[in-house]
């Protein structure tokens, strides 16, 4: 099946790049899209429905501006993120911004997004919903469902656990539909192998994080360049659900993450820290990562090891 309509002569490279908590912003969103890659963000990273208004605003009148003075430039489309679990008693709010802005992409997440999908569809947008097993996978393709997003082993944040390679070929065998890999791509290499596995997207975060656009913490960027697997810790300690976490981080907020890993203690002490907040995540790609650079340069780059991975010289044909 091919991709959506939406996507369609629009992107410079077949990337997503993830909506990630307390770090996607209008500025990360925007100057991913101006570089041919979808960007998105969490609706939750807007602490209130006047905000997530003004941000889908600030998104859409700067993308139409910039598409409008460069007509030959590929501008990618924009997308928000819904978690759509009982749970989230903001949904309904925020569906109704959402609806207002007529948002292009939906990212759905932890639930059935039926509701979500027939919503986007009356105004011609698309939805894709992360999952981890196939067996939600399936789900979410029963409730109408344009994409999947498949959440591997070594993702950032809450990170699946299952090797991709086996996930992908999975699902595969069910759907013929959009599919996007999340886990440890960080590189044009590794788009491509997404590529070649079955995916029609890469599904990156990490990667983004260490760029000039992306609004975090600079000591985060630094201990993304400074980092390797070495320094992750894969748990649900902090949040209930598996999370890749950068341990530097942990220790940075005062956690004896020693005390821990040795169970020497049941209640771990976290020194009065949140662990959404304080502690920092990133996916198993980390090690791939030594340089803080510009969105432009960045996609620059992984386009040339994206090109250069197509074809290998010296195998038969």
């Amino acid at each position: 099946m091919p991709i959506p309509a939406l996507f369609e002569n629009k992107l410079s490279l077949p990337v997503i790049c993830a909506p990630m908590f307390l770090v996607s912003s209008p500025k990360l969103v925007i100057n991913a899209c101006k570089n041919g890659v979808v960007g998105t963000f969490p609706s939750f990273n807007t602490r209130t429905q006047d905000l997530l208004d003004t941000w889908l605003g600030e998104i859409s009148e700067d993308l139409a501006q910039f598409a409008e003075a460069n007509p030959g430039k590929p501008v990618a489309p924009f997308g928000v993120n819904l978690v759509v679990h009982p749970s989230n008693t903001r949904l309904p709010s925020d569906r109704e911004v959402v609806k207002k802005h007529k948002v292009p992409f939906v990212i759905t997440s932890q639930g059935n997004p039926a509701e979500i999908v027939k919503e986007v569809h009356e105004w011609g947008g698309v939805v894709f919903h992360d999952v981890i097993r196939a067996e939600h996978a399936k789900k979410a393709i029963a409730a109408g469902v344009d994409g999947i997003i498949v959440v591997s082993a070594g993702a950032g944040g809450h990170a699946g656990t299952i090797n991709p390679f086996a996930l992908v070929r999975e699902i595969r065998e069910f759907w013929d539909g959009p599919l996007a890999l999340a886990g440890a791509v960080n590189d044009g290499y590794g788009i491509r192998a997404a590529e070649v596995l079955g995916a029609d997207f890469a599904y990156m975060g990490t990667r983004f994080i260490a760029t000039e656009e992306a609004e975090v913490d600079p000591d985060y960027k630094k201990m993304l360049v400074e980092s390797g697997i070495k320094d992750l810790i894969f748990t649900d300690t902090f949040t209930g659900v598996k999370c890749n976490f950068l341990k530097p981080s942990i220790e940075r907020a005062g956690v004896d993450l020693a005390s821990y890993q040795a169970k020497e203690s049941v209640d771990l002490d976290l020194a009065g820290s949140n662990a959404w907040k304080d502690f920092w995540s990133a996916g198993e790609g980390v090690s791939g990562i030594h340089t803080i650079k510009s969105m432009a340069d960045l996609v620059k780059e992984l386009k040339v090891e994206y090109l250069g991975a197509v074809e290998k010289p010296g195998f038969a044909k």
